[in-house]
């Protein structure tokens, strides 16, 4: 909305000054400092609300979740579904401070709100059932997969888009390696949108560590979005021109102070959860916007922590599974998992987890901002 306001130094240099409001940077830090104080600003009346509701975390009490039951004694009266506060101080910042006429945006945001939304029916389900039961894995993975096919086929098909798509680009590579995919880029996004929204989703099972690790991310990529925009900059540096992609430098920025905001209350010992509402959502547009500018295998070094986590859960599942068949009994491979649990039973205090992840997460998003000159 804001963006529109350069237009009027047509009509005098008195407002001569509005003019600010056509550059993406100065969008970018305004979008950022709204998101965050917006969030701040909410923050309270919305932990309220849920406590309220009684939308608290379910910890567990069954034999299988007993370990986890005694890591998060204490916070079960803590209001989950907080996610809604990253989402609408993201929406709200996103509609002030990005240029309404670049696709990229609502496109951005659609994937924001389709997330939240699946996200927001399996938190509730959780409260309301009194359990950690919400909706399915294969629920969840239709509402992924569905949304994945969708923005696929959206910008396979749309001319402007097409190219882009079909093109397969490595973090150091100063071609795409593969100039087109075909149908497969479809696949290809499909398999990024489900992969980070639930990798993310994994990663949030302690006090400020999911939203921390996606503050890094969202900058990282809120500067290549800003790089591919510049002719100059992508020429030098060996990447893809993407016009208009510099709006979506604004959304990142803006979930960049979202995150902040969240994290005031989030920090330990945490206000707020953000729930599957927040998780889903964040993974999920972290994916599409590096789909949007090129990235998605650079992602996999930007978002390391997520993959790492991940990929922990992976491992340990396929782990006991082939033990189990193999010697009749599964073995494990951490001492639970995500990654993160199995820190915290080795001794690492809840805080210690937190911020060495934060660490890790910060040089992961400068390793691959690190891959941009090496190409």
């Amino acid at each position: 909305m804001f963006y529109f306001l350069h237009h009027l130094t047509h009509y005098g240099g008195a407002l001569g000054p509005l003019n600010v409001f056509r550059y993406v940077n100065f969008r970018a830090v305004m979008a950022a400092v709204t998101a965050m104080l917006v969030s701040v600003w909410l923050g309270p009346a919305i932990i309220r609300w849920l406590r309220r509701l009684k939308i608290g975390e379910h910890v567990g009490g069954d034999a299988d979740l007993a370990t986890l039951a005694a890591l998060r004694k204490g916070k079960s009266e803590t209001p989950s579904m907080g996610g809604i506060l990253i989402v609408v101080a993201l929406t709200v910042s996103t509609l002030l401070w990005a240029n309404p006429g670049v696709r990229f945006v609502w496109l951005t945001l659609f994937c924001l709100l389709w997330l939240a939304a699946l996200g927001w029916a399996d938190d509730y389900l959780k409260v309301r059932n009194k359990a950690r039961q919400g909706l399915s894995g294969w629920q969840k993975l239709t509402g992924q997969v569905a949304l994945g096919l969708l923005v696929g086929a959206w910008l396979w098909l749309d001319p402007d888009t097409s190219r882009q798509v079909r093109e397969l680009w490595l973090p150091f590579a100063k071609k795409p390696v593969i100039a087109d995919v075909g149908l497969w880029a479809i696949v290809w996004i499909e398999l990024i949108v489900v992969a980070s929204s639930n990798a993310v989703n994994l990663t949030d099972g302690m006090d400020g560590l999911a939203i921390g690790c996606t503050i890094t991310a969202a900058a990282a990529l809120g500067v290549m979005a800003y790089v591919a925009d510049q002719p100059k900059l992508a020429a030098y540096l060996h990447i893809a021109h993407l016009k208009n992609a510099g709006e979506l430098t604004v959304f990142c920025s803006a979930l960049f102070g979202a995150g902040i905001g969240f994290l005031w209350f989030n920090c330990h010992p945490a206000q707020v959860f953000m729930g599957d509402t927040g998780s889903l959502a964040i993974g999920g547009v972290l994916g599409i916007i590096a789909v949007l500018i090129q990235q998605p295998v650079t992602l996999l070094i930007i978002g390391g922590i997520f993959v790492v986590e991940a990929a922990s859960v992976i491992i340990q599942v396929s782990y006991f599974k082939w033990t189990k068949r193999l010697y009749g009994e599964g073995r494990r491979v951490f001492l639970m998992t995500p990654l993160h649990h199995h820190f915290q039973l080795k001794g690492w205090s809840e805080t210690q987890v937190v911020v060495r992840f934060w660490i890790l997460a910060l040089l992961f998003a400068l390793v691959g901002l690190g891959t941009l000159k090496l190409r």
